[in-house]
């Protein structure tokens, strides 16, 4: 039997004192027994597979996993793929950019997530969080691109991040200063699961707050997608996501103010993504990209993740196509095209341009002056 309401609390709860117990074996091993030098190899190695490459030449006991980590969801079907492709066709470039934005900061509000994240902090460098930002946003691009979910791209690609989560575990268990009694597991299967439901349900709701029309074919594509990510991050069945929106809807709706806390870390986390992506916004810009990524999240969590506001800012409420500021940047930052209605909502307009953007910034990360697979540092430090 699956989440559901009647169950969730008491399923998150053991669900935060479980790891995932392969995928941990196999990075402590290959690392004790110096099969692989250090994490970083480890993810080299992991970043020159391809679906279907010869697996022979790696170690014995990498390669059985792979074997074993590439096996489809067990209820996993055609119709789920079709409709994961349908919403990535009509979405793909709004979703990607919000997962980046609304989904990474809703990340930053579980305390728990936040402390991990921050205290790993060498993986993007406390002064520049470009490649940890990039690095992430990367699986989001990735989802929608054409047959990932059918040449086994996808799969490979979360497979590594699980892979990254396993490797931080163990450095937290190296280091020997994480409190299990107060945080559970580091990088939990309820951290999994609760990441998985900001990054699914959390960016439906806030596709639909900016005015965006998902049609309901579409939300259930988007959630069989996260169900097939779930699987490959190494979640048991028992803790998957449902493939139905409504039911995670539920589910999210009801646990999510237990989960969500403003922390300093959380806001030290959204400081620093909001400081790395101002300089390839002008101005105007990143003022309008703030404003609509504070009403997507609402002012409730927006504030939690001490995220800055700005004079587009008007209580919570869709700013006027007719505002000074939002006519007269660049000639319009709706291209000089919106009518002067107050109370008519531009953030669809401001949605496609942020959108368009953020992807070629995803983009030039990824590919310039950096290589393309993540950076672990063999200790923990964040340089506080």
């Amino acid at each position: 039997m699956g989440l559901t309401t009647a169950t969730i609390a008491a399923e998150l709860e053991a669900a935060n004192k479980v790891g995932d117990p392969t995928a941990d074996q196999l990075v402590s091993d290959l690392i004790d027994n110096k099969e692989i030098d250090g994490v970083n190899a480890l993810f080299r190695t992991i970043g020159t597979l391809k679906p279907g490459q010869d697996l022979s030449e790696l170690p014995p006991r990498l390669a059985t996993f792979l074997k074993e980590a590439a096996a489809a969801p067990p209820d996993w079907s055609e119709a789920d793929v079709k409709a994961a492709e349908g919403f990535f066709a009509h979405h793909h470039g709004e979703a990607s950019m919000l997962q980046g934005t609304v989904g990474l900061i809703g990340t930053y509000l579980s305390p728990t997530g936040a402390f991990t994240l921050r205290s790993t902090g060498r993986l993007g460098g406390v002064d520049g969080p470009g490649r940890r930002l990039s690095q992430s946003s990367r699986l989001f691009l990735d989802m929608g691109n054409k047959n990932a979910l059918r040449d086994g791209t996808l799969a490979a690609n979360v497979t590594k991040v699980r892979l990254v989560h396993a490797s931080v575990r163990a450095l937290h268990k190296k280091s020997g200063a994480w409190d299990y009694a107060k945080w559970g597991e580091p990088v939990s299967q309820k951290y999994t699961t609760g990441a998985t439901c900001v990054f699914s349900t959390q960016i439906i709701q806030a596709m639909d707050r900016l005015g965006i029309d998902v049609a309901e074919n579409d939300a259930k594509g988007f959630m069989c997608a996260w169900h097939y990510v779930n699987h490959y991050l190494g979640t048991p069945e028992k803790w998957l996501l449902p493939k139905d929106p409504d039911q995670v809807e539920a589910l999210w709706n009801q646990v999510r103010d237990d989960e969500w806390k403003e922390t300093d870390d959380g806001v030290f986390m959204t400081k620093q993504a909001v400081d790395f992506y101002k300089k390839f916004y002008p101005p105007g810009v990143h003022d309008a990209f703030i404003a609509m990524v504070r009403y997507a999240l609402s002012d409730k969590y927006a504030d939690m993740a001490g995220l800055p506001k700005s004079i587009l800012d008007t209580a919570a409420q869709p700013i006027s196509t007719g505002h000074d500021l939002i006519s007269g940047i660049g000639g319009g930052l709706l291209g000089g095209g919106a009518k002067k209605v107050v109370g008519v909502n531009p953030y669809k307009e401001i949605l496609g341009i942020a959108s368009k953007a953020f992807n070629e910034i995803q983009e030039f990360a990824l590919t310039h002056d950096q290589d393309n697979q993540p950076q672990m540092h063999q200790e923990l430090h964040d340089n506080r």
